[in-house]
């Protein structure tokens, strides 16, 4: 079973860049599909962005398209996801996941392991 933990969040102002974390540790996370997902406060929890475990293809929400991008680090055994122009609609907290079958889903329901959380709050 693989444990993640997330790090990287903080307060940034709008425009602003942070990048986070997930180092996994456990087994190696390179046949898993790993994901982002944000939960904001009041809301429903909604993905962010995918990859699959070969790292053929990534996928990304609409919201975040052009900004963000997700990258693995399998050497590291630690994905990132890079947050560029950052919005305070991008205020929220986000978890790491981690998808066993490798494929990149966008459902929540696909992941079978979850981080804590890092709080991301983008000030306006």
């Amino acid at each position: 079973q693989v444990q993640l933990a997330e790090s990287g969040g903080g307060l940034v102002q709008a425009g602003g860049s942070l990048r986070l974390s997930c180092a996994a540790s456990g087994r190696s996370i390179s046949l898993y599909g790993m994901g982002w997902f944000r939960q904001a406060p009041g809301k429903e929890r909604e993905f962010v962005t995918a990859i699959e475990w070969n790292n053929e293809n990534t996928y990304y929400a609409d919201s975040v398209k052009g900004r963000f991008t997700i990258s693995r680090d399998s050497a590291k055994n630690t994905v990132y996801l890079e947050m560029n122009s950052l919005k305070p609609e991008d205020t929220a907290v986000y978890y790491c996941a981690a998808d066993k079958w490798g494929s990149g889903s966008s459902s929540l329901q696909a992941y079978d392991q979850w981080g804590q959380g890092t709080q991301v709050t983008v000030s306006s």
